[in-house]
Formats: structure tokens, sequence, C-alpha cells
């Protein structure tokens, strides 16, 4: 596509030698889809992957949900259509379904783009397949940047596992000998006359208690009980709105924009405010700059998504919760590890916010995801909706 930034695209790869058979006949005509067609194929749209279902002549007979959603065009009207028309070198697939049908390979694999209306194309990686049937190939189409992100998602869940049963494991090991200390310093300073030396007692124990709190906060996901109830994201999203402008009542907005259509979905509704309160506290206080200028903004964006993978799971439905500003970013220095425990952007900042919010949202098998740069930061909240 014209301006569109392209990687190398490899070429189609060696296909695997077959046994020379009978050449298939020609497709008479184009195909037309009909019900029985669809009842065929309804299990496709299980699969996270595009998938596309061709006559020998490249005529779509049917596409799965997975390549309706990329494409941003309805199953109506991609069947029928020509498939290699939908991508920016449409010869490497005419090739690849000649040889199908001329049987000179079971299976082709190769690198290409996708076109997409109003987007740019998409990068995929294409198989393209012989079936049991005849008249019919199948082509599959795997998105190289959902792979990337899919690989990125296993990492973080697995992280957030490690780091999870390290806090825990850490707190314990602090908490133990945390009152020992505490106890030990209040007995002390009983004993002391000098004015001098109880402020140093009372050093101590302030800093016991500080530590207590902080461990209190790293073992907080672990000891409250998950209590589930019915939630409508709205009335989170609304607590906390409020909770925000009652700290910052100048130079900051909240803007609302909200699916009036989205399902209340059975969930531990305190947890999914404080999920949402420490990543809007965070927002508020990475605007402190345009706060003082008066133009600071957090947006709080609600949608559906549908047929949305995440966690190696594909939901039919899910909560898209985006909690936008628009501060400086997230600094590159840390992007790759906000969600580890204690790691801050700011100075004074525990590190813990982020830990425990992405700790809530899991609990809901859920995922925060987050894409930053400088003028805009989106935490993006995927939570499955029945």
């Amino acid at each position: 596509m014209a301006g569109l930034n392209k990687p190398a695209i490899k070429p189609p790869a060696e296909p695997a030698p077959r046994s020379r058979a009978p050449k298939r006949a020609a497709a008479k005509g184009r195909r037309a889809p009909d019900q029985s067609t669809n009842q065929r194929f309804q299990t496709l749209d299980l699969l996270a992957t595009l998938v596309a279902v061709l006559a020998p002549d490249g005529t779509v007979v049917f596409a799965n949900a997975a390549l309706e959603d990329a494409l941003g065009i309805s199953r109506r009207n991609i069947t029928g259509s020509c498939l290699p028309d939908l991508f920016t070198e449409p010869l490497h697939l005419q090739n690849a379904l000649r040889g199908i049908a001329e049987n000179e390979f079971a299976a082709l694999r190769y690198d290409a783009w996708l076109k997409r209306q109003g987007h740019e194309g998409l990068p995929v990686h294409v198989v393209v397949a012989q079936t049991d049937t005849v008249e019919e190939v199948i082509v599959e189409l795997l998105p190289l940047e959902q792979q990337a992100r899919q690989d990125r998602e296993e990492r973080l869940m697995d992280q957030a596992q490690v780091n999870k049963e390290l806090i825990r494991n850490l707190a314990h090991e602090i908490k133990n000998p945390l009152g020992g200390i505490r106890g030990a310093a209040q007995l002390l300073q009983m004993d002391l006359v000098s004015k001098a030396l109880i402020e140093y007692t009372q050093v101590i124990i302030h800093e016991a208690d500080r530590l207590q709190l902080l461990v209190d906060r790293l073992l907080a996901p672990h000891r409250s009980p998950h209590v589930v109830g019915d939630v409508n994201i709205h009335e989170v999203c609304e607590r906390v709105r409020s909770l925000i402008l009652a700290e910052f009542p100048k130079g900051l907005r909240v803007v609302r924009d909200y699916d009036a259509s989205i399902p209340e979905f059975r969930g531990d509704r305190e947890q999914l405010i404080q999920a949402v309160l420490n990543i809007a506290h965070n927002a508020a206080q990475a605007l402190s700059e345009r706060v003082a200028a008066g133009d600071a903004q957090i947006t709080f964006r609600t949608r559906v998504g549908r047929q949305v993978t995440f966690g190696k799971q594909r939901y039919r439905l899910a909560l898209e919760l985006h909690v936008i500003d628009n501060g400086p970013g997230v600094p590159d220095a840390i992007k790759d590890r906000i969600f580890y425990p204690l790691v801050s952007g700011r100075d004074g900042g525990s590190g813990l916010g982020l830990t425990l919010a992405q700790t809530f949202v899991q609990q809901h098998h859920g995922l925060i995801e987050c894409e930053s740069t400088p003028g805009q930061t989106d935490f993006k909240i995927l939570i499955p909706l029945p």
C-alpha cells in the first residue's frame, strides 16, 4: 500500500513435493454461499486466527468472524469476493491456488500484507492448504502482530505469577521480625529519660509502622476475600471519578465516554474500584504540570470487544475499559516493567499501584495492557463478559 512502511516480505516457501494426481476440474462459475455451507464451517468462528474457505478460483466461500473483524467488512460482503484482491501482492496467493489445483503440493506458507479499509495493512503469515473436499481450499492468516502480542501477554502473566509468589514470601519474611523490632523500641522508650534518645526510638517505631503498612499492601490481594456479585462497570467508573475529582478539584477534567449497552457481569466490585483507582490516580499524578496549566484530562472509555483473544483464550465478548490521559507518557526506561512490583516512574512512588491493579484484574480472568506515547497514555482493562 502507498505510504506503508513494509518490512521485507518472505517469498513463498518451497512447497512440499507431492505425488502427481489427475488435475482437478476447474470451478464452474462463482460458488454461491448457502446456509449449509455456513453450518459446515461455523466451528471456524471459534478460532482466533483469520480463516477463509475458497473455491479454486479464489472466490471466498466462507469467512470466519476473526477475518470479518480484521478486515472491517461484513461476512456477507466478504463472501463471493476474490480473496487475492485483498492482498497488496495478490500474485502469491493466485500461484498458491494454482499449485493446489494442480496437486503440486499439499500446503504452502509465506508472509504477506492484508489490506484493511480505513486502516494500515496487516502483516500476516499465510497458510494455504487442501481440504478433503475437491472444490475447496482453506487459507489461514496468522497476524504477525497478534502472535507477538500473545507472546507478550504470556510473558506478562508468567511474570505476574512469579511476582505474586515473591511478594507474598518476601512480605511474610519482613512481617515476622517487624513486630519484634517495634515492640523492642517501645520497651526501650519506656526506660529512657533523654528526649534526644526518645526521638530515636520514635523514628524506629515510625519506620516500623511504615514498613508494616507497606507489607499490608503487599499482602492485600492475598488476604482480601473475592466477594463476587453483579458489577456495573459504569458505577465503578463513577465512583473512581468522584474520588479523583475530590483530590484534584481544579485543573483536571475527567471525561466520560461510555457504551451504555455493556451488560453487568459477575465480579468483585471493590477490587475493580481499587484497580481502576490505582490507574487513574497514577495518571492524575503524572499530569501535575498540566493540572497546574489547567488543561489536564483523563478519559474513561468503555467498549465491548467481540471475538477477543487474551490470556491464551478467545472470548465472544469482553469489556474494554480505557483509562486515557494526556500526560507526558510512561518513561521508556520502565515501559516494559511498569507492572513489576516496586517499579515507579515518580519520585516517592511505592511502585505497587499497577502491580495490585493487574493482580485484581487477573483474578477476574482479565488483563491490563498499556500503550504510551508522549501526550497520550492508554491503560486498557480487558475482562470477559457473559
